[in-house]
């Protein structure tokens, strides 16, 4: 299904039976509309130009040597879980973003898969999260590691670590705080936890994920600046993916970080979390059919 972005940029290309400047200019102005960002609209329209400027290309042509374009820029990755040994998945993002729901799809996507998730509740910032995500381990029917409000979020997360190793669990999904009282706090909160867990889980089965809305455009570029240089980010879960009505922001984040994607929520059952497909992201974010 073509996004609204998609459906504006397949119209222009409709509309032109010539590709001249006056139509670049209307494609970059529209990229950037797309959250593409202003440089990186610039590149990719003057590469199409060039394109078009040696061969005489139709529109379903030059909408596939756009999608080429962008094609370079996204990745995708999904975490592969190792059965036999403890994983830990680490799920980071500001507060609003879908992050404990995010969560919660994540621990029924394992369970439905043969996997044992254990969540853990290190965002102690906040009661609510606390509570939140207590609701979501109970309804998902999955055991969760919780501490009182104000407790060290490291110390939640080593306990989770021992009661998981002990119980045979196979994958922790760890919360965490999106917010404190100043970014700075929160960064080296975070940096302190990916201490711990980088001393007890092996490398290869730890993944640091970023949960990004996917309406959020400008912002969630910054987010991900943000928690990459803190602690590197190995992929992200884009969420409310179905009233994205752009996409822009995940080709500037895999040019600028080199971040893939890995899952998509689409809705709001513990069921509506996917696998991020790159093919059809791309042909929507193009308005192709």
């Amino acid at each position: 299904m073509r996004n609204t972005f998609g459906k504006k940029l397949a119209s222009l290309f409709r509309s032109r039976k010539v590709y001249d400047e006056s139509f670049f200019e209307n494609l970059e102005d529209l990229l950037i509309e797309g959250d593409l960002g202003a440089v990186e609209a610039y590149a990719v329209s003057e590469k199409l130009q060039n394109a078009c400027r040696k061969n005489k290309v139709s529109e379903n042509e030059a909408l596939q040597i756009l999608k080429d374009e962008l094609s370079q820029y996204v990745v995708t990755k999904v975490p592969v879980i190792d059965p036999d040994r403890l994983n830990l998945i680490l799920v980071l993002g500001v507060n609003g973003v879908g992050k404990t729901t995010s969560i919660a799809k994540l621990a029924h996507m394992y369970k439905a898969e043969g996997i044992i998730p254990v969540l853990s509740a290190a965002d102690t910032f906040r009661a609510a999260a606390i509570d939140q995500l207590e609701l979501h381990a109970e309804r998902v029917g999955c055991r969760i590691v919780r501490q009182n409000p104000g407790a060290d979020p490291g110390a939640v997360i080593f306990d989770t670590i021992s009661s998981a190793s002990s119980k045979n669990e196979q994958v922790i999904l760890a919360d965490t705080a999106g917010r404190m009282h100043t970014k700075e706090n929160l960064l080296r909160e975070l940096q302190k936890i990916d201490k711990i867990v980088r001393n007890r889980i092996d490398s290869d089965c730890y993944t640091k994920v970023l949960v990004i809305d996917s309406t959020t455009g400008q912002n969630g570029i910054r987010q991900a600046e943000m928690f990459h240089s803190a602690i590197g980010i190995d992929s992200l879960i884009l969420t409310k993916y179905d009233s994205a009505a752009k996409g822009g922001s995940i080709i500037q984040i895999g040019k600028k970080l080199g971040i893939p994607v890995s899952f998509i929520g689409t809705g709001e059952k513990y069921s509506d979390i996917d696998i991020f497909n790159k093919e059809d992201f791309l042909s929507s974010l193009i308005g192709a059919e």
